[in-house]
């Protein structure tokens, strides 16, 4: 029996500002080792019995995880573009559908992309432990072995007892039990019978296209139509937009999962974490004697139970005399808060963006399908952004109705486009772009081009923008 992955790609990158945000949300960041939540995910569910990968995301990662599956060697079997978020059950059932197409025999596993699972083998094993359940025609879930009174979870209650060993053996799940108060917890915790949900799934394709034939006929009806009518582009499957907009915004616990009535769960004793917080990230990443964990350019003076962080090489973040605090720092924000209060950090995203404070939502670098910029000064009719264009990539052919700008080579080799005339700027060599003018820049090259580019004008917004051509499809205003 082969097992098809599907990795959920979404987020909203709240929990954890102002490292993940809207633009650039968890999975796509390095927070406990030295690839991203969403490679070590993909990586993880490769091997003996595993098909490649399904990726369900929305359009502004399409090409982050195109780059980010690329430098880990995984190729997906198929990245469905979601039109809009709609929740964790039209996404799982418009991947099984996919699936089915594929295989009609297929086990199909649903993972979050965004979860901490050290022990790839022994989660690989307790999948393949579970799959004769799936293939009978149950869904499975996997249930965590709990290590404390955790109200941030949503748990499973099991019928038996889980063997001493917690082997992943499978067995009918009794019920789902929702995020409890710290007193449930500790009684579920301590009677041995309750595992917390991972949102981790297995099950035929077929068995669950069946519960949502019974549950959600109205779902099936839609999501079927959006599959069957999805739109190929760059090798990316984008889910046709009408049929979607219909779908309820409902998770696939509450439209299915808790309604079924062929429901199995198998246990993992193994390490796991969502990193839902960053109590969860001071935790999982190995605090000292003293409970202090530091990451980057950081130093702690006399603190205990403390996670001081510096995403930001040049901005050192020192901590004296702390305790129970996270401070997190990014060259545009920074985050302090009490740990017991990790949980509230969303409350800091709505209030910023209640403000119109861009931090709220927008990353400082903006990623692209060529690569990336981000921007170093900004002031009254100027800006200056650090461009990195990947090798052989290229921007659009555009021209700006409010800005000229000059480009300085710094890294590498560019290709530059103005008007008519096409020639190749160098390290240490410039180029002056005028206001209206047509242009482009490429990189013809085997590694990394890196300018810096000065805008000047009335309006800098990156809506600015007259596309020609583009390799990567976008339309009118599109940015970059």
């Amino acid at each position: 029996m082969t097992i098809h992955p599907v990795l959920l790609c979404g987020g909203s990158g709240t929990r954890l500002w102002p490292l993940s945000r809207k633009s650039y949300p968890k999975q796509f960041s390095s927070l406990t080792g030295d690839e991203s939540l969403f490679q070590a995910s993909a990586r993880r569910l490769r091997g003996d019995g595993f098909a490649a990968p399904v990726v369900v995301t929305g359009a502004d990662f399409r090409f982050i995880v195109t780059e980010q599956l690329a430098a880990v060697e995984v190729s997906p079997a198929a990245i469905l573009i979601e039109p809009e978020a709609r929740n964790t059950a039209p996404a799982i059932l418009a991947a099984a559908l996919t699936v089915k197409a594929r295989d009609p025999e297929a086990l199909v596993l649903i993972a979050p992309s965004d979860h901490v699972i050290p022990d790839a083998k022994r989660f690989r094993a307790a999948v393949q432990a579970a799959a004769p359940t799936a293939a009978a025609g149950n869904l499975v879930t996997f249930g965590i072995r709990p290590d404390r009174p955790e109200t941030g979870y949503g748990w499973l209650e099991l019928s038996t007892d889980p063997s001493e060993d917690f082997a992943p053996v499978a067995q009918p799940l009794a019920r789902f039990v929702e995020k409890p108060d710290l007193e449930t917890a500790r009684t579920m915790l301590d009677g041995g019978r309750h595992l917390w949900n991972a949102g981790i799934f297995l099950f035929s394709a077929d068995a669950l296209i069946a519960a949502f034939a019974a549950l959600q006929p109205a779902m099936l009806d839609q999501a079927r139509a959006a599959v069957d009518d999805a739109a190929l582009d760059l090798g990316f499957t984008r889910l046709a937009p009408g049929p979607w907009a219909l779908l309820d915004d409902i998770s696939i616990d509450y439209a299915v999962m808790e309604k079924a009535p062929n429901l199995s769960v198998v246990p993992y004793g193994g390490v796991w974490s969502d990193l839902g917080g960053w109590d969860a990230v001071w935790r999982d990443s190995g605090p000292d004697g003293k409970g202090v964990v530091t990451h980057g350019p950081a130093t702690a003076i006399d603190c205990a139970d403390t996670l001081l962080r510096s995403e930001a090489e040049s901005l050192q973040v020192v901590g004296i005399g702390l305790q129970d605090i996270v401070a997190v720092a990014m060259p545009d924000a920074v985050l302090i808060a009490h740990k017991d209060r990790a949980q509230d950090v969303k409350k800091a995203v709505a209030a910023l963006k209640a403000k119109g404070a861009a931090q709220a939502e927008t990353f400082p670098r903006d990623h692209r399908p060529w690569g990336w910029f981000e921007s170093l000064v900004v002031g009254d009719r100027f800006q200056v952004k650090r461009i990195v264009v990947h090798p052989g990539a290229a921007l659009s052919l555009q021209s700006h109705h409010h800005r000229a700008e000059h480009w300085i080579v710094v890294e590498g080799t560019a290709k530059v486009t103005i008007d008519d005339q096409v020639k190749l700027v160098t390290e240490n060599q410039s180029v002056y772009i005028p206001l209206g003018a047509v242009h482009r820049m490429e990189n013809p090259g085997k590694v990394p081009m890196v300018l810096i580019e000065v805008q000047t004008g009335s309006y800098l917004g990156e809506d600015d923008i007259i596309r020609y051509e583009d390799v990567y499809s976008r339309g009118q205003g599109a940015k970059g």
